[in-house]
């Protein structure tokens, strides 16, 4: 850069005073980089993965309040705070440092146990509690990425497992082919209740979410009766509530071993999640899928058939769910009762609101609340701590990933983008003038 020579009268450009600014910056940063940092670091905060972590942290902070309040030795020495604080903060550290370590030891590694198996054997289960948890989160994820709110997961396991208990009873087949055939009725039965709610909603604009809760009650009549039938429970007692146990052929091989309960249901959920991402992002039914979750009126007018599309996607959520119901049908229970599915199909919701109804996120979420599954024994264990703590955790859970706003207050998050170009400034960024868009476009 050229420096005017005393007295030649020539003024410094604007560009070269700009330059002369950046180079005598104390921070040694031009003014764009600290836009451009201060716009990644504020990209980060407002990420759904940040607000994610966030609602877990809040609610962990919830639930250590009502751990150290349902503890008598933490209100004991609360009596006293004042006069000795170290006794409240010895017994309050020692209550969550052991509520907390047994959730670990039970759901991750059990560093106290004696043997190898029972070490490792908590984090096969928490793999065999995520596994229905992540198929049908993965089924309500679908829904939702289409706009729809799927309650009839419970319904729709319940169809898959009378569907897959059937062929493992009443069937005859070699092992391969008979899992096959079993995990395909399954995910038939689920199709077949999910879709009698999409077709309705369709066809005559019926409420989804009223749909699906009455078809919840129907399928849970359904399944009493369905116990009390000869085909289910044998020469037994008539109205006994536990069918005979399916067809070894027709069962998950164990991926670990008799001593464990983990079988290869899991490996088919990580597949599932595969297969939901490449539909979702990568296929054309996906597209349409999303566009019409979106702005149902925007994909009419695009040339996409809105009624068909809701009627699949209740389908395609359905069929997931059916297929979750293997997992206690075909891979830990190998039988089938009036609990089979358990709060599966309730709980798949949660996970797919904490997985944002993304695969990924939704197998993390699965994997979370395994893990809270398989931990809530050894917790309940501890000293002055009781299972419904992480009831209360997974609720609190739930409470926070609902509110993302509450979340953001809270820590002072700031609010996320619309649009891609907000990045940008006003003042650098003329605006355009908006066109109509013509009728080739539209």
């Amino acid at each position: 850069m050229s420096t005017p020579t005393p007295g030649s009268g020539t003024a410094p450009t604007p560009t070269e005073q700009s330059e002369e600014h950046s180079e005598r910056s104390p921070s040694g940063q031009t003014d764009s980089q600290s836009t451009g940092q201060a716009a990644l670091l504020r990209q980060v905060a407002s990420s759904p993965a940040v607000v994610g972590l966030l609602a877990i942290f809040s609610a962990l902070v919830l639930s250590s309040i009502l751990i150290l309040a349902a503890d008598p030795e933490v209100r004991y020495t609360a009596g006293y705070l004042l006069n000795r604080p170290a006794d409240f903060l010895h017994a309050a550290g020692s209550t969550l440092s052991e509520a907390y370590s047994s959730l670990l030891r039970g759901s991750v590694l059990d560093w106290r146990a004696t043997t190898t198996v029972r070490m490792i054997r908590p984090i096969t289960d928490t793999l065999t509690n995520a596994t229905p948890l992540i198929i049908a989160g993965l089924g309500m994820a679908v829904a939702f990425r289409a706009g729809l709110f799927n309650i009839g997961g419970q319904g729709q396991m319940i169809l898959g497992a009378i569907t897959a208990c059937y062929v493992g009873i009443a069937w005859n087949l070699p092992p391969v082919a008979h899992l096959l055939l079993a995990v395909v009725g399954a995910a038939l039965g689920g199709l077949v209740w999910g879709g009698i709610a999409g077709v309705l909603k369709a066809r005559t604009g019926a409420n989804e979410v009223i749909v699906t809760i009455m078809l919840n009650s129907i399928a849970a009549h359904l399944l009493s009766q369905v116990l009390s039938l000869k085909a289910f429970n044998g020469e037994g007692e008539t109205g006994n509530r536990k069918s005979l146990a399916v067809a070894d052929t027709a069962q998950y091989p164990s991926l670990a071993g008799g001593s464990f309960r983990l079988h290869a249901g899991f490996l088919l959920a990580l597949l599932v999640a595969v297969a939901v991402w490449w539909l979702m992002e990568r296929s054309r039914l996906g597209f349409q899928l999303r566009a019409t979750g979106l702005n149902a009126d925007a994909a009419r007018t695009a040339g996409m058939s809105v009624p068909w599309v809701t009627s699949l996607v209740m389908m395609i959520s359905g069929a997931l769910c059916g297929l979750a119901a293997t997992a206690p049908v075909l891979g830990t229970q190998k039988s089938m009762d009036e609990s089979v599915v358990g709060t599966i199909g309730f709980d798949a919701i949660t996970v797919a609101l904490l997985g944002r109804s993304r695969p990924l996120g939704t197998v993390l979420a699965g994997l979370l609340f395994g893990a809270l599954r398989a931990g809530g024994t050894a917790m309940q264990a501890a000293p002055g701590t009781h299972i419904k703590i992480v009831l209360v955790l997974q609720s609190t859970i739930v409470l926070f990933i609902a509110a993302p706003p509450l979340v953001r207050a809270v820590f002072r998050l700031p609010e996320p983008q619309a649009r891609r170009g907000a990045d940008s400034s006003p003042a650098s960024v003329p605006a355009a003038p908006l066109a109509a868009p013509t009728a080739k476009e539209a």
